[in-house]
């Protein structure tokens, strides 16, 4: 594997750009394990190695069990996560492959039985910041250790 560039050096603005819009989605008030659960799911429909990696092992340092990292793509048929979690990984879902089917109106529904309208748009930034990461990395090839 090799490193197409460093997008950080080639354009040291792109990344405080996205530097701001992460500060902005940490600061919303999102529980950290649900916004880490976020950046997870969306990595993984990705296919964004760097990322992928960098939040398995964020969401084991601060508690989170294997089984729920390595079940997180088949939530649907585990009984781990709870109602709310379950809103917020299919939302990420719907988001992350926004081409496929939009938001439907019941995933929204589900989930605003868990959350008021300004948390919702705190979800919408959240996931579509972990994307905008994983275009990145996906697009200059970053893989885990590529910076070290």
């Amino acid at each position: 594997m090799k490193l197409r560039m460093n997008y950080r050096s080639a354009n040291p603005d792109a990344f405080k750009t996205l530097l701001a819009l992460e500060q902005a989605a940490q600061k919303s008030g999102l529980d950290h394990k649900l916004y880490e659960i976020i950046k997870l799911r969306a990595s993984q429909i990705n296919g964004c190695s760097f990322c992928a990696d960098m939040h398995s092992k964020d969401l084991l340092s601060i508690g989170e069990s294997v089984d729920r990292l390595l079940l997180l793509p088949m939530w649907r048929e585990v009984p781990i996560y709870s109602d709310e979690e379950r809103a917020v990984i299919e939302l990420t879902e719907h988001v992350t492959k926004l081409s496929e089917a939009g938001v439907p109106a019941e995933v929204y529904e589900r989930v605003r039985k868990h959350f008021d309208e300004k948390q919702f748009v705190d979800l919408i930034l959240a996931i579509t910041t972990i994307n905008a990461w994983n275009r990145i990395a996906v697009a200059t090839g970053m893989f885990p250790g590529c910076f070290d």
